[in-house]
């Protein structure tokens, strides 16, 4: 099999040529520059831009399924930033597929589509894209999710969407080390009342995922076309969570705490704000983050269990004790 990874030396997508490679696949990946560790694997590296029409469609040249998880993740930025990398890159791709007739392509979302800001408690696939947005993030990949499904079936093209939550382990450089980062200069927050419960997926489950998907698509199995959500189908209580992690770091827990609605009404402050100074940086808080933060949100992965045989293989405690070793 030749493979083709986008944002392959990012977090998810490094995961991914990984365990393409273990599987004896050919990998070619989009990267930024040159990278030591994919060079040592024998990866072919295309380097250049998500945006970069003429590059997208030469690195899907040949290939027979592509691993899209390219995008701009975060809270906030401007609009244009994560419309051009988020559903342009996606476009891109899409097309770059359909060009070189690529058999498959597994598009990388995220949850984050159907979040609106309230509580999301065991929801499957059935619950619709969010009616009101939060941050351009969740938008922008639920625009390109829909581009990604609506291109099933054209040119013999099959592609499908997963939606892992929460994706940690080792190597992570944003969401771990911002929570830590957070807690060592004293700006770490209990939003709500600390009871929500949230989803989260260990990197190689989600990663194991993907090329599930990938092969289940192969098979002409009923994952063509379709959404599924990724978790370790363990939901856990968000702050004793973010506890656990703090303490392996060996930082003291979160003990100050703020109510969801201050949160709210500051987090609009801050938007404002920094949207009248033209400020890219991003703000302590916001509408999105401070939802996130107090609402729970966990969901069914039967479909995924159902549809290509997905089941999660580290649990949260083996998940921490890897963290703490890598640590």
């Amino acid at each position: 099999m030749k493979a083709f990874v986008t944002g392959a030396t990012g977090f998810l997508g490094r995961y991914i040529v990984e365990q393409l490679v273990a599987r004896d696949a050919d990998v070619r990946g989009l990267v930024r520059k040159n990278d030591d560790h994919l060079k040592d694997l024998g990866v072919e590296m295309v380097c250049g831009d998500i945006r970069d029409t003429a590059i997208v469609r030469l690195a899907c040249k040949d290939v027979d399924v592509v691993f899209h998880t390219a995008a701009i993740a975060g809270i906030w930025g401007p609009w244009q930033h994560f419309h051009s990398v988020n559903v342009q890159g996606t476009i891109n791709v899409i097309e770059g597929c359909l060009n070189n007739r690529v058999g498959r392509l597994v598009y990388t979302s995220s949850p984050s589509v159907t979040f609106d800001g309230k509580d999301q408690m065991g929801v499957d696939e059935t619950v619709p894209y969010a009616s009101k947005w939060l941050a351009h993030y969740p938008q922008t990949k639920a625009i390109a999710e829909q581009r990604v499904l609506q291109a099933n079936g054209q040119s013999d093209l099959l592609t499908c969407a997963l939606r892992p939550h929460l994706i940690w382990g080792p190597r992570d450089r944003h969401l771990v080390p911002r929570l830590l980062d957070r807690a060592r200069s004293g700006r770490l927050r209990r939003v709500g009342d600390g009871q929500n419960q949230i989803d989260t997926v260990f990197v190689t489950d989600a990663a194991r995922a993907h090329l599930l998907a990938a092969e289940a698509m192969e098979k002409g199995r009923s994952v063509c076309g379709r959404a599924f959500f990724i978790s370790q189908d363990q939901p856990v209580n968000c702050w004793d969570w973010i506890n656990e992690l703090l303490r392996l770091a060996g930082l003291p827990e979160v003990e100050k705490s703020i109510s969801k609605a201050a949160a709210w009404r500051i987090g609009a402050v801050c938007e404002v704000l920094y949207k009248s100074l033209g400020l890219h940086r991003e703000p302590p808080m916001t509408r999105f983050l401070a939802a996130q933060l107090a609402s729970s949100h966990f969901f069914d992965i039967g479909r995924a269990r159902e549809d290509f045989g997905y089941t999660p293989q580290i649990s949260i405690g083996d998940g921490m004790r890897l963290l703490a070793n890598s640590w």
